[in-house]
């Protein structure tokens, strides 16, 4: 039975069923066949959600989305263009420079895809920079969003593990900062090889006022980071001190946010968390499955079976979330394979820390590989490109993604440094 769980699961997959209803048809073929009483799914998708940290997820959607509908992705464009539009390809490192900030603020890679790309994509374009490239560079750099805090993903691994979240946020940002300075390093080397354009000079006083005007954007960032840091409060409760924060300032600060535009932006934000959680619910039934079938048990057996080597270990572990990755949506994939593998990781001495940010890691950058790629689809949708083009331009983004990945892997105190710091 266990047999047909997975191929009727792939099978909807590759019929194009999305992954949250896979899992959930999957699910209740298995069940039907095992005559498990069907009462098994409400019970095991509650168990799943009933999480007061899973509250951070709607929290920070609709924070984000009050943010962007309030003006704060032109701002931060704006404010990014003053400071590096002036060097050749400035545009492009603006592009990456507005998505390290936005990812402060939205802590997913679609929206930041979306909300970026739809400003950057365009203007690259009219601008004479190469639209694959540019696609290219603007699916890799909304990867940052679920790395640097805040970061769903590792509220999600955080809820299946009992792992701070907060020690998440903090493991995340020198990872997210590194594959930032990654591919502005690589698109200044294109730039130059490209003879793409210079933006014009800003001077100090136009860099004050686009300062000025991203300044909210940025203090919410650090309201976030200090805070929970600081333990002035918890994970939850900065999501929700951020929608305050959003509002506050997306109606008296920029005033570009109408009190008229509220309810459409928290039905909106409604249906992305409902979606997620959708999946996460799904995902934890599945999950009981294979836990019933001690599928985890023999996964881990078989990968102990082939090394207790720390190093080897991380490789076949990276190597298999790199693969399933490419086929999984990315809070899917951690539901299931996270908790296992974890414990795997660290019965070979990997800080589960660390551990969770390789995971993670992996598993953004499958959000940038065919043929699920999410940002991939978002970025060509806005280029108007198809798949293939994107494949094709996303191949070096991809090769410094893998660089970090090797880094936060193998030099621990990468994601470590500040959670150590942090516990002082």
């Amino acid at each position: 039975m266990t047999l047909v769980l997975f191929l009727s699961f792939l099978l909807l997959l590759m019929v194009g069923v999305p992954v949250a209803f896979s899992l959930g048809i999957s699910s209740l073929i298995y069940l039907f066949m095992a005559d498990i009483p069907l009462i098994v799914i409400p019970q095991k998708m509650f168990a799943g959600l009933d999480s007061f940290v899973l509250l951070c997820v709607p929290g920070f959607i609709l924070a984000g989305n009050l943010m962007n509908n309030g003006g704060i992705t032109n701002k931060i464009v704006d404010l990014s263009n003053a400071l590096v539009g002036r060097i050749r390809g400035g545009l492009g490192l603006a592009n990456v420079v507005t998505s390290m900030v936005f990812a402060g603020i939205s802590g997913t890679a679609v929206s930041d895809a979306a909300s970026v790309g739809s400003i950057m994509i365009p203007a690259m374009k009219k601008q004479g920079y190469d639209l694959d490239q540019s696609c290219g560079l603007t699916a890799a750099a909304s990867t940052v969003g679920p790395i640097i805090p805040p970061s769903v993903p590792m509220i999600i691994a955080g809820t299946l593990t009992g792992l701070s979240v907060g020690k998440l946020f903090v493991a995340g940002a020198i990872p997210g900062i590194l594959m930032g300075l990654g591919f502005m390093g690589l698109w200044y080397y294109m730039s130059v090889k490209n003879n793409y354009p210079k933006g014009r000079k800003y001077s100090l006083p136009e860099i004050g006022k686009s300062f000025i005007g991203a300044f909210w954007a940025i203090l919410m960032t650090a309201i976030i980071f200090v805070g929970i840091v600081g333990g002035i409060f918890t994970p939850t409760e900065a999501a929700f001190v951020a929608v305050v924060y959003g509002l506050v300032v997306g109606l008296f600060v920029y005033k570009e946010l109408k009190l008229k535009d509220i309810p459409k932006i928290v039905i909106e934000s409604a249906v992305q968390s409902a979606g997620i959680m959708l999946l996460v619910g799904f995902a934890n039934i599945f999950a009981w499955i294979m836990a019933s079938e001690q599928i985890p048990q023999a996964i881990a057996g078989f990968m102990l079976g082939i090394t207790h080597n720390k190093y080897l270990m991380l490789l076949l572990i990276n190597l298999l979330l790199l693969f399933v990755g490419a086929f999984m949506e990315t809070i899917a994939a951690l539901v299931i394979l996270f908790p296992t593998l974890l414990q795997v990781a660290t019965s070979v001495g990997v800080d589960p820390i660390q551990f969770a940010i390789i995971a993670v890691l992996n598993l953004v950058i499958g959000l940038t590989t065919p043929p699920v790629g999410v940002c991939l689809y978002v970025a060509g949708g806005i280029g108007k490109i198809s798949l293939g083009r994107m494949s094709k331009a996303i191949v070096p983004f991809l090769g410094v993604s893998l660089a970090v990945l090797a880094l936060v892997t193998y030099v621990p105190q990468i994601s470590l440094f500040l959670v150590h710091y942090m516990a002082k």
